[in-house]
């Protein structure tokens, strides 16, 4: 039997740790990577068999470059807290690794949740991503948001699909999309990327149209339209941090 390591970062995810750790219960081991976390989301995994580290955050690659290497087996499980694994899942998981010849990584349909709805469209009903693979053929590639695994290998699909619950409320998920925009505004200025109008209105405008009318978020109702105009509106802040850093530096 292929020995299988479930790897996850957290930071204050009090809400979603108890549930995450006990849907891994067909891993052969848990690593939790904390960024410092200020809730309970510490006490809470240490009630749990599993080994908790604690590392200062810099981007999403480099968090979870680290935790496999803390991996003591070859293939890993990487799923966000907010992804519900079903037990399916879970089956199919550890029948992959242990069949004959196996891909070296497999990606997993999303089914993305907002306000309480399924979305089906918006841009989210070909959201997939690599969860399962082997370390020694994969790594995240070093993008600070909305990081990726990269590798030579050819990549599999696997049959079931997480339910990705991202949203907890209005603010929360805000925040969330405002870290990531503050995370693409460092990578930019270290380009030496300048905003300008281009970047400020034709930029957040695109992002709309492409997913409201181009990904057919119109059809997810008044959900997909605050969908698709709170993402707009984190490209507009993206290059609004961006502006603000070179304001600090001029």
């Amino acid at each position: 039997m292929q020995k299988i390591s479930a790897l996850a970062i957290t930071y204050n995810e009090e809400d979603h740790i108890e549930t995450y750790i006990e849907q891994l219960s067909f891993a052969d081991e848990i690593i939790i990577v904390d960024s410092f976390s200020t809730d309970k989301t510490v006490e809470l995994a240490k009630k749990y068999d599993i080994t908790f580290l604690q590392r200062k955050f810099d981007d999403f690659s480099s968090q979870k470059n680290y935790a496999i290497d803390q991996a003591s087996h070859d293939w890993i499980v990487f799923f966000d807290l907010d992804e519900e694994i079903p037990k399916v899942l879970a089956d199919e998981i550890v029948a992959t690794v242990n069949s004959e010849n196996p891909m070296k990584a497999y990606t997993v349909k999303r089914d993305f949740h907002f306000m309480g709805k399924r979305m089906k469209y918006s841009g989210f009903q070909t959201d997939i991503s690599v969860r399962l693979f082997n370390k020694n053929y994969c790594r995240y590639n070093g993008k600070p948001v909305h990081e990726t695994i990269e590798t030579t290998e050819k990549i599999g699909k696997l049959k079931n699909a997480v339910a990705h619950q991202t949203y907890k409320n209005f603010d929360n998920y805000n925040q969330k999309l405002s870290h990531y925009s503050r995370l693409q505004a460092e990578a930019l200025h270290k380009k030496n990327v300048r905003p300008n109008a281009y970047h400020f209105f034709f930029r957040p405008f695109y992002r709309f149209i492409h997913q409201y009318f181009l990904r057919l978020g119109i059809l997810d109702g008044k959900e997909g339209f605050i969908l698709c105009y709170v993402h707009a509106f984190s490209v507009f802040k993206r290059y609004l941090q961006l502006w603000t850093m070179y304001r600090k530096i001029d």
